[in-house]
């Protein structure tokens, strides 16, 4: 009975031991140091591995821009300086759209570009110098690789003859004076009233006025504008025409008509449609005024009566 008593003792110190370290009664406050520091390991690992593959896409893109950059070196050379890309004579330049300008007048003009890259031709400095030649009105030009160049102009389209003085000139519509070109045969009224002093955006504006007087007059009886042989556009205010033509009389000489501003179609209908009894009632009809309103002054340089239009 004796030696039974430390036995059971050691045993309740054992229980008392397991009851104070038992694991549910550790708390989480436990200092960190203790614990394994497993997420460094990890991070170690990642960081290898990423760190091969970036070195391995370096090489790659390495290589490729290498590859690239030789490529484009080539290239650049190629289109700079091989002779399959250069402009070496004329016949490289086509031209379309010339009828009054020569073709050549427009070659000459890349002269300084002779035996050098297509590349490097300045088209735009070229565009410009080709619109600056008489009778060009519009111009492009491009690129045809490897060596050509194509030109396509658009020429401009007098619509009558422009008196300056002695000299007799063309103009377009905008107001732009040409010379007339050999070999060619046209049929215009001869605009007076102006000289090459006016400034060409006057002459454009008053141009206007001609073209609409031209088209309205067609309008009452086409083919009218046929007989028109002279405007005078000196004056903004009173367009003055010299007509053939009118009446059944074939003999009746040409009449200067004042259509004054605006309106040409109803004076003009008014003309068309009354000259014949002015004719009669007033007899050789060589002026008439039409600018004022319901009223017609024929012959207005003479005594001669004022009729009413109809």
């Amino acid at each position: 009975m004796e030696r039974v008593k430390p036995i059971q003792r050691n045993a309740a110190a054992a229980a008392a031991e397991q009851e104070t370290y038992r694991p549910e009664l550790v708390t989480d406050e436990e200092p960190k140091y203790l614990r394994r520091q497993k997420p460094v390991e990890i991070r170690r690992k990642k960081l290898a591995g990423r760190g091969l593959s970036f070195y391995k896409r370096a090489f790659v893109w390495t290589l490729a821009c290498g590859a690239t950059i030789a490529a484009a070196t080539f290239a650049v050379r190629y289109a700079l300086y091989d002779p399959q890309m250069l402009l070496l004579k004329p016949d490289q330049i086509e031209v379309s759209g010339n009828h009054i300008v020569a073709k050549e007048n427009i070659q000459k003009l890349f002269v300084n570009d002779r035996n050098r890259s297509l590349l490097r031709i300045p088209l735009d400095t070229r565009r410009i110098q080709i619109q600056e030649l008489p009778w060009v009105e519009e111009a492009s030009v491009q690129r045809i690789l490897p060596n050509r160049i194509r030109v396509e102009i658009t020429e401009r389209t007098p619509v009558a003859f422009f008196r300056n003085g002695g000299e007799l000139k063309l103009i377009d519509p905008h107001g732009v004076l040409l010379d007339r070109p050999e070999g060619e045969d046209f049929h215009f009224p001869i605009v007076t009233g102006m000289s090459e002093a006016v400034a060409r955006d006057e002459r454009e504006r008053r141009m206007a006025c001609y073209q609409e007087f031209m088209k309205d007059v067609d309008l009452v009886k086409p083919g009218s504008s046929e007989r028109v042989s002279e405007i005078d556009l000196g004056n903004p205010r009173d367009l003055r025409a010299v007509l053939t033509g009118l009446g059944s009389d074939t003999g009746i000489p040409a009449v200067t008509v004042h259509f004054g501003q605006g309106d040409f179609t109803g004076k003009y209908r008014t003309l068309v449609e009354n000259f014949a009894q002015w004719q009669a009632s007033a007899g050789p009809v060589h002026a008439i005024d039409l600018r004022y309103s319901r009223q017609v002054v024929v012959n207005p340089d003479t005594s001669a009566p004022a009729a009413k239009a109809n």
